[in-house]
């Protein structure tokens, strides 16, 4: 199955919530919609289960135009931010109640929940009531009762976002294995950079309802299209700067002057906006990196790792640096950077470099 978004909008009252949003979703293929909150990732599944019509354009799906076709008549499945379960059925009732409605034989509902609580890990908790539940495990009975179906399209919005860390990263290693072989369309909606890198597949970035990305979420990651992608597909965002390249040089002002890397070398003079990630700043310089002066704002020291937030050249920037660091608000610190790991956009904010070898 194949799932076309062709020229979606959706406007309510005067505010555009979608903006002509053109994408395609295979089955095989694990789809994540990946943007800040109220960038309209919620919006566009609705749009593409059948809950609400676009404004403009169609849904499609397998060549069929599905745009009206509301979501009681479409094979969709659904898992939410809160764990949606009748509180007063047992876990094998919630799963089955889809299966219930679809009117199937009673040996049929049993096979496929039976299956469907083994994939989950939730079969020895088949006769509890959800209040007798962890957070977990009352998610993964409503992903079962999602799945049971063998819905053409399967929609996750933010599903582990109310979970703790531990059981997030569970589940997260789990969800791909999930889909493996089923023959379904799986689209998952997340604000985490992080989230998407490790469920791997497509990633669509979208931004105040625009979708300003879509391809391969590694490259996604490692080729940034512009200046905005970088600061939805990365936490901490990666860090900016207004930059000059003349005479084989790049430069600003007089915080930094140096000789263009060879992935810039072929660039014609102009303004450019300087990208380089969190991670690619220390505190502790090598041989040949660039060194720049900034001063304190604050620092989060998040177990072995510490985020110092700086002012830099009138730009906000974070490095994320290994191990503890004490830095108080307003001292000076030097940071440090490889200019091959840095990016350039151009005036137009499109990516204009990305570096040869990207460690991440």
């Amino acid at each position: 199955m194949s799932l076309v978004i062709e020229g979606v909008s959706r406007r309510v009252g005067g505010q555009m919530l979608l903006d002509d949003i053109n994408l395609t979703c295979e089955r095989g293929e694990f789809n994540v919609l990946l943007g800040l909150t109220e960038a309209g990732k919620t919006t566009l599944m609705r749009i593409m289960a059948g809950l609400e019509p676009p404004s403009r354009g169609r849904v499609v799906e397998d060549g069929v135009d599905v745009t009206r076709v509301p979501v009681r008549k479409r094979s969709v499945g659904m898992v939410y931010q809160q764990f949606i379960n009748y509180p007063s059925l047992t876990v094998y009732e919630n799963i089955a109640s889809p299966l219930k409605l679809e009117g199937l034989a009673k040996s049929e509902i049993d096979r496929r929940v039976r299956v469907e609580a083994e994939r989950l890990g939730i079969d020895h908790l088949i006769d509890r009531l959800p209040a007798a539940l962890s957070g977990g495990q009352q998610q993964r009975c409503a992903m079962a009762r999602a799945l049971v179906r063998d819905a053409k399209l399967v929609l996750l919005d933010e599903p582990l976002v109310n979970l703790d860390y531990k059981l997030r990263e569970g589940l997260r290693s789990e969800l791909r294995s999930l889909f493996a072989d089923r023959d379904t369309v799986v689209v998952y909606a997340t604000t985490e950079p992080e989230e998407a890198l490790v469920l791997g597949g497509k990633t669509a970035v979208l931004h105040e309802g625009r979708l300003v990305q879509h391809g391969v979420t590694a490259e996604c990651y490692r080729h940034p299209a512009s200046t905005t992608v970088t600061q939805v597909f990365a936490d901490p965002p990666m860090n900016l700067m207004s930059v000059r390249i003349d005479n084989g040089e790049l430069y600003a002002g007089e915080l930094m002057r140096l000789p263009l890397p060879e992935h810039m070398r072929e660039l014609a003079p102009g303004d450019y906006t300087l990208g380089v990630r969190p991670h690619h700043l220390s505190a502790h310089g090598n041989e040949g990196d660039v060194a720049l002066q900034g001063e304190v704002e604050v620092a989060e020291i998040a177990g072995s790792v510490t985020y110092v937030h700086l002012a830099v050249n009138g730009h906000d920037w974070v490095v994320e640096a290994r191990g503890v660091h004490q830095a108080h608000p307003g001292e000076a610190f030097t940071l440090h950077f490889n200019a091959d790991s840095a990016y350039l956009f151009d005036r137009t904010e499109r990516l204009a470099a990305a570096p040869n070898t990207q460690r991440g």
